[in-house]
């Protein structure tokens, strides 16, 4: 728990950074300059408001200079980048696999708050981030499982964005690959989480609108992000939980 600790603060400081990312990118405006402002009244941002969710707090989620509210979503990608960058060095201690844990836990939770806001996952981020994610698990433990999990769990969700090209976007697939290049054999399991959780908002759209909801598309990435979150920490498990039913 010690060593979490240490990496909780460095991790709600990623997440402010997410952040700006998750906001710019998909307008392809730079990442580091200008400085961060408000939305509202184009005010940069004080470096005593630019604190990790203690800001937010103390600000009671409003701007200083024009009163306009910050979105919860701001705090909660700090919170849940924070939680999840401790978590992965908790799990797997000061190691290669913790730091190859991390940097997919950040790539997850900005592709989450693009997708939520924007209906995109950017190929910028996720192809980069499935190269180095397939590098880094291939020279850790050197096996052709991580090339043929991502190129599996691409190419299952290939299909499944043929075949309900309304519900999937090719995004969903780059995403895939990802997942499967840095989860090996586990990619499985982030897979069955990710669509059996993302059933709950589908179920909802039917009960409310009937067949008007299969035109109603849904982010599909935040659940998969969530999927492989389960699957990394707990994957293992999961897995050897349910072959072991199999016998």
């Amino acid at each position: 728990m010690g060593l979490a600790a240490i990496f909780l603060a460095p991790g709600l400081a990623v997440g402010s950074f997410l952040n700006v990312v998750a906001a710019r990118v998909p307008l392809r405006r730079s990442i580091v300059h200008p400085a961060s402002a408000c939305m509202g009244c184009g005010t940069p941002i004080r470096p005593r408001d630019n604190i990790p969710l203690v800001s937010w707090v103390l600000l009671r989620g409003r701007c200083r200079s024009c009163g306009v509210s910050i979105p919860v979503r701001y705090p909660a990608v700090e919170l849940v980048t924070g939680l999840l960058v401790a978590g992965s060095f908790w799990k797997f201690g000061l190691s290669a696999e913790a730091v190859v844990a991390a940097g997919f836990c950040i790539v997850m939770v900005v592709i989450s708050a693009i997708d939520l806001e924007y209906r995109i996952v950017p190929n910028r981020i996720v192809l980069p981030a499935a190269a180095v994610g397939l590098v880094a698990q291939t020279l850790i433990y050197p096996s052709p499982e991580w090339l043929l999990a991502a190129l599996g769990a691409s190419g299952f969700l290939l299909l499944a964005a043929l075949a309900y090209p309304a519900g999937m976007g090719m995004g969903d697939v780059k995403l895939a690959l990802l997942m499967g290049a840095v989860l090996g054999r586990n990619v499985t399991v982030a897979l069955m989480v990710g669509m059996v959780s993302a059933l709950v908002p589908s179920i909802y759209l039917f009960a409310r609108h009937g067949t008007k909801a299969r035109k109603m598309g849904i982010p599909f990435a935040p659940f998969l992000a969530f999927g492989s979150i389960v699957a990394l920490f707990a994957g293992g498990w999961l897995l050897h939980g349910y072959l072991s039913l199999l016998k």
